[in-house]
């Protein structure tokens, strides 16, 4: 069973597994896949082609999925792939990738990004991987485990 807040907005096509919950005034896009036992925040947005694994606790007003901020993007096809039990803290802002980078930013399992963390396009991050409040990795970084 999931717990949708009747303000949230969860647009047609968006993929939500088992024992979800959505928050007041949260927006989930259409291309957007939320695994089980995921807690999304208040005021959370999640769009464009966003696949988010199991467990994962994101805060309010954190921004995940939405174009990257590069100026080369054009609307290509994209990716925004998060793993499994990350906890994705308020005002946090994750981009996908671009087209001259691989397309997708990757984040593993376990890991703890922060208030105002913002990993940009074509990031990859590791396992088990901590950063702390407003952390920047501004695109094409890539980060081990337990970093």
């Amino acid at each position: 069973m999931s717990l949708i807040h009747a303000s949230a907005v969860i647009e047609v096509g968006a993929i939500l597994g088992a024992n979800v919950s959505v928050g007041p005034f949260a927006y989930i896009g259409p291309n957007v896949k939320l695994g089980d036992n995921t807690s999304v925040g208040s005021h959370v947005v999640i769009e464009g082609h966003t696949t988010i694994g199991q467990n994962n606790r994101i805060f309010p007003h954190a921004a995940v999925g939405t174009i990257p901020q590069d100026l080369k993007f054009d609307g290509e096809h994209v990716e925004l792939i998060i793993g499994d039990s990350n906890t994705i803290r308020e005002f946090t802002l994750l981009n996908p990738g671009t087209k001259g980078g691989g397309s997708v930013t990757k984040i593993g399992n376990g890991n703890l990004l922060m208030g105002y963390v913002h990993l940009g396009h074509d990031v990859i991050i590791g396992d088990n991987c901590i950063l702390a409040n407003g952390a920047t990795l501004a695109g094409h970084v890539e980060l081990g485990n337990h970093v």
